[in-house]
């Protein structure tokens, strides 16, 4: 090999000083970055109603780009500069071989990698180690920031659905999915299974409803949740739960459309047995028995929703559900609360 080169901050201190500085002042770019891109998400408006822009493109989202851009850009170029001027510089070569090391080799890695970290200098230069765990650390900011935009903390969100009695006028009526019409009792015949929704979705102001609760992304939300399915049979069949003995009506029952296992949409019917598959992982509910799980991994029965008929015929609600609907997780409650039922 040709002769080593030294480099400046090899043999200069002051030189070594200066770029040590430059490593750290990168670092703290960085952070300042990280800080900045918070300090951005909450002060800009990034509302299609009156957003901020900057040259015509929107200030928030290029605010956003260039901190975090920034934070984790000052990161690398500190991590190259610190390699290729503070670190050990000398030339080294090793032999390839096909097979695993032997065990003589491998510890002489373990001994290079604690010379490298000791040729680092990450132990004697804790200014330049402390300003990286800082500028990394930092870059967290970002990350927890933008957990915000997942949406508000879900509360008792899926407790609750659009689904409700509705007005002493208005029944909340059950409207097929996607035509929204009315359905009348009389008008399914045994075996048909229906995909539904709550007709407040179309008619909000019928219930009392603001409209604006079911525009947009509120709009997206309630049908996510409010997904029903309709399923007549022999009145003789069901096997009603505790307090549930009127909540079918000539043999039509009404369940959540939304798997209890992970959430998945469900209305695979097994028409002879009454029982529900669903498509992702094979979980299979009873809708003659309160939608008790008959097999697969959910844990709990498919939500049923107490139905009954207006003046006119119509299938309406009684009322919301009266337990979670969705992916188990209350999941150990439930099994919790039926243990106590059975002792």
């Amino acid at each position: 090999m040709p002769e080593h080169t030294w480099r400046p901050t090899d043999v200069d201190p002051a030189a070594e000083k200066r770029a040590e500085r430059q490593v750290v002042g990168f670092f703290a770019l960085s952070a300042l970055c990280a800080i900045g891109f918070a300090i951005a998400y909450f002060t800009l408006d990034g509302s299609k109603a009156a957003a901020d822009t900057i040259g015509g493109i929107g200030a928030l989202n290029l605010a956003l780009g260039v901190t975090l851009g920034g934070a984790l850009m000052f990161i690398g170029i500190g991590v190259i500069h610190w390699a290729r001027k503070l670190m050990g510089d000398h030339e080294i070569s090793e032999q390839r071989h096909v097979a695993a090391s032997p065990e003589e080799d491998r510890q002489g890695t373990l001994h290079a990698l604690s010379q490298g970290l000791e040729e680092s200098g990450i132990g004697r230069r804790p200014l330049i180690r402390n300003s990286l765990l800082g500028a990394v650390g930092l870059l967290g900011i970002p990350g927890v920031v933008m957990l915000r935009d997942l949406g508000p903390l879900p509360g008792d969100v899926l407790e609750h659905t659009i689904w409700g009695e509705g007005t002493d006028e208005a029944p909340m009526r059950i409207v097929r999915d996607g035509i929204w019409t009315p359905i009348l009792a009389s008008d399914l015949e045994i075996g048909d299974l229906v995909n539904t929704q709550p007709d407040a979705l179309e008619n909000p102001e019928r219930y009392g409803i603001d409209p604006a609760e079911v525009e947009g992304h509120h709009r997206l939300v309630h049908l996510s949740k409010a997904s029903l399915i309709l399923l007549r049979m022999q009145p003789g069949d069901i096997k009603p739960g505790k307090d549930r003995e009127n909540w079918d009506v000539d043999g039509i029952v009404a369940y959540s459309k939304i798997c209890t296992h992970v959430g998945c949409p469900i209305s695979l019917n097994e028409r002879t047995t009454h029982h529900l598959l669903c498509p992702c992982h094979q979980s299979t509910f009873d809708l003659a028995d309160s939608g008790r799980v008959v097999f697969g991994p959910a844990g709990r029965p498919l939500p049923q929703l107490p139905i009954s008929v207006d003046d006119e015929g119509y299938l309406v609600a009684q009322s919301d559900f009266t337990e979670p609907i969705g992916a188990s997780y209350w999941e150990r409650d439930y099994q919790r609360d039926r243990f106590a039922e059975s002792e």
